[in-house]
């Protein structure tokens, strides 16, 4: 039988789902194998350099380069805070002194009588990663995290904005099909991640915001309200650093989209649990998408074997989910794979896929597709 080999987004009951936590740079790993974590646990600690500023003390005292040595009155290595007398000039019989003061909070890191400026650094600005998830300790990486394991229900959405975020989750709807609307949302949502339907409009995204809820997950959202939030017209999809209050994963794609049947069932059947959700999305080379993993107890851990990716890839039969224009975010069944190259509007030759989409046979690109993982 012909397979497409393309990416796919999973609705899991069970998966074992590994988290790779590190530093950004070298530092301090606060946990050992086998410690079991909450998502607020710190795995590893370290401190950034601060920024350098360069002084031009010769330049404000009036000086020499070379006399600014017999001006200072710190040391290189010393620490010094905002506002600090750094150098002084003798002045006039004891009048008409000039002064430099330090303008951070930092240290000294050198003082050069060839140009007449001192490098200060700023002080070190503190990191610390957290565990994200509810897991066990799987693997160290020395200085600079752990690798993180836990049984999970685990969902991948299509699109996201935000980073991290958990909380208390809480269906807002009856029906996958039915937006997330304002009238539904109020102030005992705060910190929680809420779920909607098919939609949640820019209006209502930005109560969610306002009241500080933690994160939303819905079917769908207008594209082109994204700058709005953002600020910027997004092109190249990568997200995931910005500085939002309330976390998106879209599960279905842009514009008013019902909720896949799985994915609604899943997070309904784990309503009220506490999760960890991430809107980071790359959509080219390094594929990275948004995901909710929502923890299993011992006791909710199938007996069944743990999921496994398959790496056929789609085939007849395949449940598919379209990733580019005009269909974006719809799911249907692939019902054949034809072996010969078919020319698309765009005039080029390409290898496509029938897919059935509410009784309806749409020819696609096979690249324009990812196959749905489910259990």
């Amino acid at each position: 039988m012909a397979h497409a080999y393309t990416p796919g987004l999973k609705v899991l009951h069970h998966a074992k789902v590994t988290k790779n936590r590190r530093l950004p740079i070298k530092g301090q790993v606060t946990k050992r194998v086998g410690d079991q974590l909450e998502p607020n646990d710190i795995v590893a600690t370290t401190d950034l350099p601060g920024n350098v500023q360069m002084v031009k003390v010769a330049n404000l005292l009036n000086i020499g380069p070379n006399d600014v040595l017999d001006v200072m009155l710190v040391s290189e290595g010393d620490t010094v805070t905002k506002g600090q007398m750094i150098a002084q000039t003798e002045g006039f019989f004891g009048y008409f002194k000039l002064d430099v003061k330090s303008p951070i909070d930092g240290t000294v890191e050198s003082i050069s009588g060839v140009t007449g400026k001192i490098t200060m650094r700023d002080a070190p600005v503190p990191v610390e990663v957290d565990a994200y998830m509810t897991g066990t300790v799987k693997e160290i990486i020395p200085e600079e995290g752990v690798i993180i394991e836990a049984n999970a229900a685990f969902i991948q959405g299509i699109f996201g904005i935000g980073g991290e975020s958990r909380g208390d989750m809480e269906i807002l709807v009856t029906d996958r099909e039915h937006e997330l609307t304002g009238d539904l949302l109020n102030e005992s949502h705060r910190g929680k991640i809420v779920v909607g339907g098919s939609f949640i409009s820019l209006e209502t995204y930005k109560k969610a915001l306002s009241l500080g809820v933690a994160g939303v997950v819905v079917g769908g959202f207008n594209y082109y309200d994204l700058e709005e939030i953002l600020g910027y017209t997004l092109g190249v999809a990568i997200t995931g650093s910005e500085d939002l209050v309330t976390s998106l994963v879209l599960t279905e794609g842009y514009g008013n989209i019902r909720m896949g049947s799985r994915t609604f069932d899943l997070l309904k059947e784990h309503d009220g649990k506490f999760v960890s959700i991430n809107g980071a999305t790359q959509i080219r080379a390094g594929v990275i998408r948004p995901e909710i993993v929502i923890p299993l107890k011992e006791s909710e851990i199938p007996k069944t074997p743990v999921h496994q990716s398959e790496e056929k890839g789609i085939g007849k039969g395949s449940l598919v989910r379209i990733i580019r224009a005009p269909y974006f975010g719809r799911m249907g069944e692939v019902i054949s794979l034809p072996p010969k190259l078919q020319q698309m509007e765009s005039e080029t030759m390409v290898r496509v896929a029938e897919v059935k989409i509410d009784e309806e046979i749409l020819v696609i690109p096979r690249a324009n597709l990812e196959m749905v993982e489910t259990d």
